[in-house]
C-alpha cells in the first residue's frame, strides 16, 4: 500500500509540474497577434498564414451608410482575398457583417447580414467554394469604437473575413 501511495504522489507531482508552465516549443500562438494592420508593412507573417491574410491581403471591406453594395475599393480587397483563399485550400472563412451604432438592433442585424452576404457572393463568384464560407451578422453589437462622429461611424460599417485552418465547415 505504501508503494502505491508513493507512486501516486510522484505521479501527482509530475502532473502538476507539467501544468506549471508550457514548454517553450509548445506555446499556442494567436495568428492575429502583432498584426501591423492592412498592407503588411513590417509584418513577418508567412504567406500561407492567417496573420498574412489579415496584414497583407486585407480582411476588412467598408460600406457606405445603409448600404450593402460593394465599392470598387472593396472589390479589389475581395479579389485579393479570393486569390489567397483559392491558393490556400486548407483554410475556411467566416464573414462577419457589422453596422454602425445608428438605428435599431434589428435593422442593423439585417444590414450586417446583407453586407456579409455581399462579400460571400463576391468570393464565390471568384471561385471560392461555398462550403468554405460562412456568414454571421453582429449588427451594431461589436463596434470597433463607440462614437458619435461620421469618421468613426464609417469604420464600424464593415464586413470582416476571418480565416482559419480547416477547409469546409
Amino acid at each position: 500500500m505504501k508503494t502505491f501511495i508513493k507512486i501516486a504522489a510522484v505521479g501527482a507531482v509530475f502532473a502538476l509540474a507539467a501544468c506549471a508552465r508550457p514548454m517553450p516549443d509548445a506555446q499556442v500562438q494567436d495568428p492575429y497577434a502583432g498584426a501591423g494592420g492592412a498592407g503588411g508593412v513590417g509584418s513577418t507573417a508567412l504567406p500561407g498564414t492567417a496573420e498574412y491574410f489579415k496584414t497583407a491581403v486585407g480582411d476588412t471591406v467598408l460600406f457606405a451608410v445603409d448600404q450593402s453594395t460593394l465599392s470598387p475599393e472593396g472589390r479589389v480587397i475581395l479579389a485579393n482575398q479570393a486569390g489567397w483563399l483559392n491558393q490556400n485550400q486548407g483554410f475556411s472563412a467566416v464573414i462577419e457583417g457589422h453596422a454602425d451604432e445608428q438605428g435599431t438592433r434589428e435593422y442593423n442585424l439585417a444590414l450586417g447580414a446583407r453586407r456579409a452576404n455581399s462579400v460571400q457572393e463576391y468570393l464565390i463568384s471568384q471561385g471560392v467554394p461555398p462550403g468554405r464560407l460562412r456568414t454571421v451578422s453582429y449588427g451594431k453589437e461589436r463596434p470597433l469604437a463607440i462614437c458619435s462622429t461620421e469618421e468613426c461611424y464609417s469604420k464600424n460599417r464593415r464586413a470582416v473575413t476571418v480565416v482559419s485552418p480547416g477547409a469546409g465547415m
